[in-house]
């Protein structure tokens, strides 16, 4: 019970590893603002949490104001704010050719810009509770794969922001940041995007090592969390 009586919100956590995180906080005793855009995958995970312990919210992540709701919801109905999961996002796949500006806009106003604005709307009230912000990365922050140019770039920003952010309000503001940077995770949305590039749904057994060294790639599920939960406690 490492987060007894923190509340905390998830973004993008109707599905895939936002999911996962949401149901390991609340195992571990925390209460969530749930966040997606899908309202009936939000019902099933709250009706999967309990409504004593978790509340929904559905809205574009990248809508202004959207970020300064969440932070109303968690407090109104919960009466504090003690961590933010910036974790929605949009997986793009494009190269140097494909991306124009308008796609490389759209992945950095919901990849960078929206957990910025986030971060900025709930710092008041985390600086009350000297909480913490947890921004959820991606391997490809590092230099990242050629189609995913977009999405490999607005993980590399988030990650100089976290950097930066990480410094700057934990001495200030008594805020930590941290980011996580997992792997390839098999999610919903993962499972389907390959559907759609007509793949079969055993793709992921035969992998090159070039795309996963180890053989195999991440399942998102409630016990897959751990290392979210030590930078959250």
């Amino acid at each position: 019970m490492r987060l007894q009586n923190k509340v905390i919100i998830v973004t993008g956590s109707t599905t895939g590893i936002g999911k996962a995180i949401a149901l390991r906080c609340v195992a571990e005793g925390a209460r969530v603002v749930i966040h997606g855009l899908e309202k009936d995958l939000g019902d099933t995970v709250i009706s999967e949490i309990g409504k004593d312990k978790a509340v929904l919210h559905i809205e574009d992540i990248a809508i202004e104001g959207t970020p300064d709701r969440l932070v109303e919801i968690a407090k109104k109905s919960f009466g504090k704010l003690d961590a933010i999961v910036n974790n929605a996002a949009i997986v793009y796949s494009s190269n140097i050719e494909t991306t124009d500006t308008a796609v490389f806009e759209k992945v950095l106003r919901i990849n960078l810009l929206a957990p910025f604005a986030l971060i900025k709307a709930a710092l008041p009230t985390l600086t009350e509770t000297k909480g913490c912000v947890l921004n959820i990365g991606s391997v490809n922050a590092y230099s990242g794969e050629p189609n995913l140019f977009a999405y490999s770039v607005s993980k590399g920003a988030l990650m100089t922001m976290t950097r930066n952010l990480g410094d700057t309000l934990h001495r200030e503001y008594g805020v930590r940041v941290n980011q996580i940077n997992p792997g390839w995770v098999l999610t919903e949305r993962e499972i389907q995007r390959k559907r759609d590039h007509g793949l079969n749904d055993d793709w992921y057994t035969t992998l090159p090592r070039v795309y996963a060294p180890a053989g195999r790639i991440f399942v998102a599920g409630r016990n897959s969390c751990c290392k979210c939960v030590l930078a959250l406690g």
